[in-house]
């Protein structure tokens, strides 16, 4: 396996990043987890200006996007797999043992991973833990990630494969990795940015192929939507069967299986749409 490494490519046992880099000691840094086919990237234009807007957000030099493309190009001829997990890190480089940044340049690595075809539907459970709609890191993919890790760890101790979080004022937000849909009387609702849920390149692909709403939603929605399924990168679109105690029989309903079927078949059409 080889990844790319700040100037280009190097064998996976070789590649090393300094203990001193900002992203592992303060978790300075954002990321963009791509799915590739056959590959190629999915919605690569879309992950990188989501990638920017991050590291501005975070208050990190501008990722030189060209550089970006070349490493995920380089990486994914070097390592050919017909389903994989992408992953572009950017973080603040070497710095001092703090909260300051150091003045040594950032760090960019691309890696590849082998990934798997989703299943239909899965079990999801609620946190007692909320996302935090008014935070610094709002909105923003970064590296400061244990807050899901402790979640999802949480889900599978519980047999389920995601958490959802509320945020703190009781609205439906987000997963630990993905973004929640409801069926309410046969329309598809999903929260609204300013519930605090990161911008999700497949929630903002269905929402426009299927004419999703943004809508409030109460948490306890969860215990009265007809259908819910979640979305991310590489979930697709995924049917929820269980959320904590209550079953969903026949998951995924219809509106979930049509709406699996017009992103897979918009996904086909256009690998960077």
């Amino acid at each position: 396996m080889k990844i790319w490494l700040n100037d280009g490519l190097q064998d996976i046992d070789d590649a090393r990043v300094s203990v001193l880099d900002h992203g592992l000691t303060v978790g300075d840094g954002v990321f963009e987890t791509v799915k590739s086919v056959a590959g190629r990237p999915f919605a690569l234009t879309r992950h990188l200006t989501r990638l920017a807007g991050s590291a501005r957000g975070l208050g990190l030099p501008a990722p030189d996007l060209d550089e970006v493309r070349r490493a995920c190009a380089a990486v994914l001829e070097a390592n050919p797999l017909a389903l994989g997990r992408l992953r572009i890190t950017y973080t603040g480089g070497i710095s001092p043992l703090g909260s300051d940044r150091g003045d040594q340049g950032t760090t960019l690595v691309v890696a590849l991973a082998d990934a798997a075809e989703p299943a239909a539907s899965t079990a999801v459970i609620t946190v007692p833990w909320a996302r935090n709609e008014r935070g610094a890191l709002t909105g923003l993919k970064t590296t400061s990630y244990a807050e899901n890790v402790v979640a999802l760890a949480r889900a599978h101790e519980q047999g389920a494969s995601e958490a959802l979080f509320g945020n703190t004022v009781g609205q439906l937000c987000e997963g630990t990795g993905t973004n929640v849909f409801v069926v309410l009387d046969g329309e598809i609702h999903t929260p609204p940015l300013a519930s605090g849920c990161l911008a999700g390149i497949t929630r903002e692909l269905t929402v426009q192929w299927t004419g999703a709403r943004e809508t409030e939603l109460p948490l306890d929605v969860l215990d009265r939507a007809d259908e819910i399924f979640l979305t991310s990168t590489l979930r697709d679109v995924q049917g929820v069967h269980r959320v904590d105690g209550r079953q969903l029989p026949g998951a995924p309903g219809p509106v979930t299986v049509k709406a699996m079927r017009v992103f897979a078949e918009r996904a086909a059409d256009d690998l960077d749409p």
